[in-house]
């Protein structure tokens, strides 16, 4: 079905790998179409409740292919036709999203894992910031997601002076939700991706959506925008199992609805 990723469904999570180890799964356009149609195959999916990208071999993603650029093409509108699409598709998803940060994240891999909600990273991981090393600005949201994660000092000395982060230091500011020893990372990722998906994941969706819109929102706005989503919430089923749960002392199940 799929050239460039792998995409299966195990335990209600859904697995989206990035399939060319070659060529360090770097991005081309086929692959950012190819990645959006699997995102919109979760989206519709009821039975998928949560799910990971991760990249197949020894990186998550170098980033851009430069083959796949042409030699006179212009960055901005290729961004507005390939990443920012896609960007917008994981942030807009109101499951979870997670970031299987599997080895090197360089330039737009680095910015995509960001975008992702959680970023459960390798012992064997590390981050590029190569951007600034061909003189060009990070993109595909680095400039967004980066100082809301980290704050504004070390992203832009980051950003602006380049370097690398192993998996230790991202973890230090704050950059990662999980260390994971290399030998047990597909596992233990699959269990965290499992535990998130057993949880009332509509309602995550919910908080993910209000967390972006505070971006852009003041307090007044927020406080309706939290009532909005509590509106919702309340007329969950998971909202009326989690509390038949604790009334009857026993462990919820949640479906996501």
């Amino acid at each position: 079905m799929f050239e460039t990723i792998i995409f299966e469904k195990k335990d209600n999570v859904a697995w989206i790998r990035f399939n060319r180890p070659s060529e360090l799964n770097s991005f081309t356009k086929k692959m950012h179409k190819e990645i959006i149609q699997s995102l919109k195959e979760v989206k519709k999916n009821e039975q998928i409740r949560a799910v990971i990208l991760t990249g197949e071999g020894r990186a998550f993603s170098a980033g851009q292919d430069l083959k796949d650029v042409q030699e006179k093409l212009d960055y901005g509108d290729y961004l507005r036709e390939t990443y920012n699409p896609l960007i917008l598709e994981i942030v807009s998803l109101e499951k979870p999203v997670i970031a299987a940060v599997n080895g090197v994240a360089a330039g737009a891999g680095f910015s995509l894992a960001l975008a992702c909600d959680f970023r459960l990273v390798s012992s064997r991981a590390k981050f590029i910031e190569a951007f600034i090393n061909v003189g060009l600005v990070p993109d595909s949201g680095h400039l967004f997601f980066l100082p809301r994660i980290i704050g504004y000092a070390k992203a832009l000395e980051l950003a602006a002076l380049g370097g690398e982060l192993s998996a230790e230091e991202a973890t230090k500011i704050g950059l990662v939700t999980k260390l994971v020893p290399h030998e047990t990372f597909e596992e233990e990722v699959h269990s965290f991706a499992k535990h998130i998906s057993s949880m009332p994941t509509k309602t995550i969706g919910l908080i993910k959506k209000q967390m972006h819109e505070s971006f852009h929102s003041n307090l007044s706005q927020m406080l309706e925008g939290e009532a909005y989503a509590q509106q919702i919430a309340g007329k969950t089923e998971d909202h009326r199992e989690g509390i038949a749960a604790f009334l009857e002392k026993r462990k919820p199940n949640f479906k996501g609805k």
